[in-house]
Formats: structure tokens, C-alpha cells, sequence
């Protein structure tokens, strides 16, 4: 499945004053995949090291600091030629950061060099060195459309985000961003959909995600917080379906406070395993001025997960509206997270509530309000604007593409196109 990043590793390939690429992302995303198809394309061969189980590797990297003689000890090591320009050299599994001051020999050299890793903490402590960061993301609709060929409906959708235009393919669209809501983001689940098109097997796939996103609990080192990590993963779904969907701890254990799960939830957050948004209840330039860090919600990185935490059957989710949007707000979550946004969610002293607030590249307040087919009439979002003035606003909807007034109304299928103007 052809995946965004690899224009990213192509641009990178091509930089004359290339550094070594470092690409961070939770586990299950593709990260692997997406650079060893990269260099089976684009190279005359793959060196690949898995630095979690090769101790030999860790010797060389360790001890050798001239850079031709360590080029000669790795090829040595794999029985491969590395070829200058030619050979892409992978280490995957990069959690070791005293090890790459090994690798700074590789800077502006005619050696290719490809780290892997989903430890933030890489990149916190590589910063200021001689490398170069990506983040990257699970797939987005696009990418899951282009895994079904259907480029030309893309061309569609993007035409009639810029234009404004209605999209002759509407229901065929929403038929495909549903199947995505339920697969999810996650290669090895869609994959698993578009060989099997059996979402039994699809949820075993992400009930295996789900127990990989405990598993990486433990780096939190500490027990009682990998316990309380676990917890929390299993109880997102539940909080968002509440009338409140603010996370609340007494819903987790009665008698439970902030200061129980707070080293927790920053963990999973700074990891990339949730996301978090902020109530704030005023309009002020930075947004985070104004955030309450008592009141939030908390979404899990992928649909498709929430989809079988929820317990839901295809049935279900299409009977019941608030289910749908409970996962279209997840959806959007994960695209404003991908665009690198902090979340914000507003709601005012009445209780009036508008999904997300993101303060764009711009400098402008922007409202992005899912809506909910069972409250047509709520005025959020129209007295949000009207308050503080605001000139611009999406309203994500299941309708076809309009502009009312200074509201752009977007379909749910097209929230990939965010991008674009964000």
C-alpha cells in the first residue's frame, strides 16, 4: 500500500547534504513496511539491522568510530555490499540514543542511513544532532482509497474541497469513509479488510493492536502507573459515549482524583498511544492560555480501535447517530493530531459545545463542529462566532459540500483535505 511518507523519503534521498533520517510513530502504523518497500524501489540493496536483538551490531556501533571501517564491519556482519548512494541502511528498532554518536560519521557521507524507533523520548534526546526527524502517522482515507485504486474519486473530493462544489460521488464516498471508520487506520487492519472483507477477522486484528498498545505500558517503568496506563486505555470508549464525554476519574474507580492517573495520561499522550483535548471556555491568542487542565477528553489514535472497544457490528454503528459521531469525532481528532495541532474543544458556561478550536498556521481561530443529526438546531457553533467574532468555521457534516455564510461545510470523508487550508 502505497503510503505519504514516501515522497518524504524520496526528497530526503535526493538532498545532496542528506543527514541520517530518523522516522518515529507508534507501533502498528507502517513505519517498517513503508522504508523497506522504499528501498527495495528506490536501491540496489537493503543492509537491514534490528538494533533490539543483534548485541553484535550494538559492539560495532559502540566501539567503532572510523567511518569506513565501520561501514566494512557492518557489510561484514550482514555478508551484503554497501554500496556509496546505492545501499539503504536501515536500523530499525532505535531506542539506544547513546549509540548514535556512532552514526554522526554518516552526515553528508554517500551513505544512506535510515533510523526507526516509537520512543518520543529519541527524539526529545536527538535533538540539536546532526539527523534528521519525521513523524509518521497510520493511514489517512486517502491513503486507504488509493489502497483501493480509486485515485480518481480522490481528484473528485480534492475539487470539490477547493471549489466548494457539490461531489457527483457523494454516496459512494460515504460508503467508503464508513467502511474506514470501521477498519480503521491501521495497515495491517485494512489489509486485513480489503483480502477478507470479514470484519470478524478485522476486529482480532485490532484486538492485537490494542494489546501491542498495552504492552508499550511498560515502558512507563513505573507499575502502579503501566496498571493505571492499561485502565485508562480500556476505558475511553465508555467515557465518550457518557452525556458528558469530559474524562472523569471517579468513572474509572470510585474515590479516584487527578493526581492517581494524571502520571499515566501523560505518558500514553506524550507516546502517541491517546490524544487529549482541552476545554477552554474563551477565546484567546495562544489557545493554551486558556485551556482547563481539569477538563478534557481523551481519544484513542485509530477508529477502527474505538469501533471494537465500543462492541459495536456495522448495524449498530448505522442505527445509531450518536455512535457514528462519537467516531467521526475521533476521526478528526486523529487528522488535527497528524497536522501537528494541539486540541481544544469549547464549551461555554450554558454548556453549549463545539468540537475543536485550533489556532492555524495563520494566526486565525478556527471552529471545526461535527454535526449531529439528532440536534439540528444547536447553535454552538453560530454563537461561538458571533461572541468573539470569528470569520471562519467548518461544520463537518454528512451532507454534501456548501458555504453558508462564513461556515464551509465539509463532508466527513473529505476532513483529509484539512490539510490544505490548515
Amino acid at each position: 500500500m502505497e503510503r505519504k511518507i514516501t515522497k518524504e523519503l524520496l526528497k530526503w534521498k535526493r538532498d545532496i547534504n542528506k543527514k541520517p533520517l530518523l522516522i518515529y510513530g507508534p507501533r502498528q502504523i507502517g513505519k517498517t513496511y513503508s522504508v523497506l518497500n522504499f528501498g527495495n524501489k528506490e536501491y540496489k540493496n537493503i543492509i537491514y539491522f534490528d538494533t533490539n536483538i543483534n548485541s553484535e551490531l550494538t559492539n560495532i556501533l559502540s566501539k567503532e568510530t572510523v567511518l569506513e571501517k565501520m561501514v566494512n564491519k557492518l557489510s561484514s556482519l550482514t555478508g551484503e555490499t554497501i554500496f556509496e548512494n546505492d545501499s539503504l541502511i536501515i536500523f530499525d528498532n532505535f531506542n539506544n540514543k547513546k549509540l548514535f554518536k556512532s552514526l554522526k560519521g554518516f552526515n553528508g557521507s554517500k551513505y544512506h542511513v535510515i533510523l526507526i524507533t516509537n520512543i518520543k523520548e529519541m527524539i526529545e534526546s536527538l535533538k540539536g544532532e546532526e539527523i534528521q526527524i519525521k513523524t509518521m502517522y497510520s493511514m489517512d482515507f486517502e491513503e486507504y482509497l488509493k489502497a483501493q485504486n480509486k485515485e480518481q474519486l480522490i481528484l473528485f473530493i480534492k475539487d470539490s474541497f477547493k471549489t466548494g462544489n457539490s461531489m457527483p460521488f457523494h454516496s459512494l464516498a460515504l460508503e467508503y469513509f464508513e467502511e474506514y471508520l470501521i477498519t480503521g487506520s491501521m495497515p495491517e487492519a485494512i489489509e486485513c479488510y480489503l483480502k477478507t472483507k470479514d470484519l470478524n477477522k478485522v476486529r482480532s486484528v485490532h484486538q492485537k493492536i490494542i494489546n501491542i498498545m498495552k504492552s508499550d505500558t511498560v515502558l512507563n517503568k513505573n507499575l502502579i502507573d503501566i496498571t493505571r496506563s492499561v485502565d485508562i486505555i480500556d476505558a475511553i470508549a465508555s467515557q465518550l459515549q457518557k452525556n458528558n464525554p469530559k474524562f472523569q476519574y471517579n468513572v474509572m474507580k470510585t474515590g479516584s482524583r487527578a493526581s492517581d492517573y494524571e502520571n499515566s495520561i501523560d505518558f500514553l499522550c506524550n507516546n502517541n498511544l491517546i490524544y487529549r483535548s482541552y476545554k477552554i471556555s474563551n477565546i484567546v491568542i495562544p489557545l493554551n492560555k486558556e485551556k482547563d487542565n481539569d477538563s478534557f477528553k481523551l481519544f484513542l489514535p485509530d477508529t477502527g480501535l474505538l469501533y471494537t472497544k465500543m462492541h459495536l457490528t456495522q448495524n449498530k454503528l448505522f442505527m445509531n447517530n450518536n455512535m457514528k459521531n462519537i467516531l467521526y469525532e475521533t476521526a478528526v481528532a486523529n487528522t488535527l493530531n497528524s497536522l501537528g495541532y494541539n486540541l481544544y474543544y469549547y464549551q461555554s458556561e450554558g454548556k453549549a459545545m463545539v468540537n475543536f478550536i485550533i489556532n492555524s498556521r495563520q494566526g486565525k481561530v478556527i471552529p471545526i463542529e461535527i454535526v449531529n443529526p439528532n440536534l439540528t438546531k444547536a447553535k454552538a457553533l453560530t454563537l461561538l462566532m458571533n461572541k468573539f467574532d470569528l470569520k471562519e468555521a467548518f461544520r463537518i457534516t454528512e451532507n454534501n459540500f456548501s458555504f453558508k455564510k462564513e461556515v464551509k461545510y465539509i463532508p466527513v470523508y473529505a476532513i483529509f483535505c484539512l490539510r490544505d487550508v490548515l
